[in-house]
């Protein structure tokens, strides 16, 4: 025990000893009756000072708990000390009826509050608005309660016997009540919480059975302020003391926590029954109660203000779970979508594993007679020709060889391995990719008109994959049926990536849904489908890319490339963090 609760237990223990000496030893006197006042405030006093902290120190529904617990205490310290200030100060008896009572009558609905916030278990943090409209709720029940029974005898038709025996009656209703929600709470608890619930119903049995006692003792004019009587009064107010220095020193806040999948159901279960509770009271009271006719006024009009503002909070806390309501459905509209997203990338990944294994096989079929046309160019090229036949034995040679590397580069893909990627320049690839369809461009009689952005940053890629992506994609152009044919090759910036864009001014795209089949065999027109743009659509996600497609502003078909820059991070070059086919 730290230095801290032991000063805690010694205040308390001598205020204790300090009221027992003084009922055995002193005669009734006002001497007495200030020994008695002046203890127990100070014990409550120490109560709410020990309970504060640990609301100061904690968190979520832990603070919620101590916190009420505190505001509970503070109401009961303010009714003791305006008792005080009327016996001590004042040196006269506490009215009767005295204005007060509801002070304290109203002390025990936030210690009901804390336990419905039931700090032992998890909750949701969504239920924490709905959680304080249900103690608001609580409050004003109570309140009315209060009123209902209590008041009339006070204002409407004072009778001071009556009034005692309302009083009494409903603070005892209220203490059991509060009794059984503790005596629940420690029988579904553990570890120190079981430990804090079991000291919160002693201490509060105590208080409940003595007050009852005292009580008894008025009505048989045997009590005096400062007897034995308020003996157990006082242990059970140094008894919370005790309890908040506990908490305070083992942390209750950090004990396992069960998970209860039904919390907040019963709360409000009970808030509903609060609020059909009224109508009932109206009827006894008009139909059923001999009480006079003032009382019955007093307490008709009192339940139709209660109605009207337990309606509208009613009405707050239906507003507040139907927003909750419209959130969760959209919250499972966007699951339910990104499901279906995952599901389709899961079957083109499945179709593009299936697309790898067929390229694979194919293009070891392609390599042996690439090699034997190699081998025959090298031969032609220690024959005598002629400078033409020359020049066009080299490009032979050169198509062949571009078209080995192309090979291999599918293998890879095939086999799915690492790919060795270097700094490239996206302007300089596009230039290399259109030399290289020149020839079947011009062909087609398609003009090619180039748009480059100046300086842009270097990507990491495979240059023979991406040209053969660029090949791929110029090579589909439509042309259109009665204007010239213009393919636009252009380049730019966007951020972390770097955009290429084809556009052609054909007939666009008819069908944009197949741009994402791998083995979508019907043509659409300005759109590649097939084997060869899978193969490109896997060599574009390889190298953190996407790839978009869509119609022009007028016409034509727009093929949009976006390929993450390069990051130099201690002399390693890299993709930028979290570039990819999502970008």
């Amino acid at each position: 025990m730290s230095r801290r609760a032991k000063i805690w237990v010694l205040a308390v223990a001598l205020l204790v000893l300090t009221q027992v000496i003084a009922s055995v030893i002193l005669s009734p006197s006002f001497t007495l009756f200030a020994v008695s006042d002046v203890v127990q405030l100070l014990l409550l006093l120490c109560g709410f000072l020990v309970l504060l902290p640990n609301a100061r120190t904690t968190h979520g529904r832990t603070r919620v708990f101590w916190s009420l617990l505190s505001v509970g205490m503070g109401l009961w310290l303010i009714y003791q000390g305006l008792w005080t200030y009327f016996e001590v100060y004042l040196r006269q008896d506490v009215p009767n009826p005295f204005v007060g009572d509801v002070v304290l009558f109203l002390h025990i609905v936030p210690m009901m509050a804390a336990l419905a916030a039931q700090p032992h278990v998890e909750h949701d943090d969504r239920t924490t608005p709905l959680g304080s409209l249900d103690f608001a709720l609580l409050f004003v029940w109570w309140l009315y309660l209060y009123l209902f029974v209590v008041i009339p005898w006070q204002y409407a038709h004072t009778n001071e016997t009556i009034y005692e025996h309302s009083l009494n009656l409903c603070y005892l209703a209220e203490k059991l009540v509060f009794l059984g929600a503790i005596a629940s709470l420690w029988w579904n608890s553990r570890a120190l919480w079981r430990t804090i619930y079991a000291n919160l119903f002693g201490a509060t049995f105590l208080y409940a059975s003595s007050s009852f006692v005292a009580n008894w003792a008025i009505e048989k004019n045997l009590y005096q302020s400062g007897s034995l009587y308020d003996v157990p009064l006082v242990v059970s107010m140094a008894w919370v003391t005790l309890i908040g220095a506990l908490a305070y020193e083992r942390s209750p806040a950090r004990q396992p926590a069960r998970h209860l999948a039904t919390h907040g159901v019963w709360i409000a279960r009970v808030g509903m029954m609060a609020v059909f509770s009224l109508p009932v009271f109206a009827s006894w009271s008009v139909f059923y109660s001999t009480v006079p006719q003032d009382v019955k006024t007093f307490r008709l009009i009192l339940t139709l203000v209660s109605m009207v503002v337990m309606g509208v909070m009613v009405f707050v806390r239906q507003h507040l779970l139907d927003r909750e309501l419209v959130d969760l459905l959209e919250v499972a509209q966007q699951s339910y979508e990104n499901l279906t997203r995952l599901q389709e990338q899961l079957l083109k990944s499945e179709k593009l594993a299936s697309l790898g294994q067929l390229v694979g096989g194919a293009a070891h079929e392609l390599n042996n007679p690439l090699t034997a046309m190699l081998g025959y160019t090298d031969l032609l090229a220690g024959t005598q020709m002629t400078d033409e036949q020359q020049l066009l034995s080299q490009k032979i040679g050169q198509q062949v060889r571009r078209t080995q590397s192309l090979i291999s580069s599918l293998i890879s893909f095939a086999k799915q391995g690492p790919i060795d990627k270097v700094l490239l320049d996206v302007n300089v690839l596009a230039s290399t990719a259109i030399k290289l369809v020149q020839p079947q461009l011009q062909a087609r009689n398609i003009e090619v008109k180039i748009e480059f952005t100046a300086q842009l940053p270097q990507i990491l890629g495979d240059s023979n994959q991406l040209l053969q992506v660029l090949a791929h994609f110029m090579n589909h152009i439509q042309p259109p049926l009665r204007n010239a044919a213009v393919l636009t090759v252009s380049t730019g910036l966007e951020q972390n990536f770097v955009n290429l864009e084809l556009f052609d001014n054909g007939s666009g795209i008819l069908q944009q849904q197949r741009a994402s089949d791998p083995f979508g065999t019907a043509k659409a027109p300005g759109l590649p489908t097939g084997v060869g743009f899978s193969a490109c659509y896997a060599i574009i996600q390889d190298h953190g890319g996407k790839v978009t497609f869509e119609n022009g502003p007028e016409k034509g078909a727009i093929v949009r490339i976006k390929l993450p820059i390069a990051v130099q991070t201690a002399n390693v070059w890299s993709r930028p963090f979290g570039a990819g086919a999502s970008a």
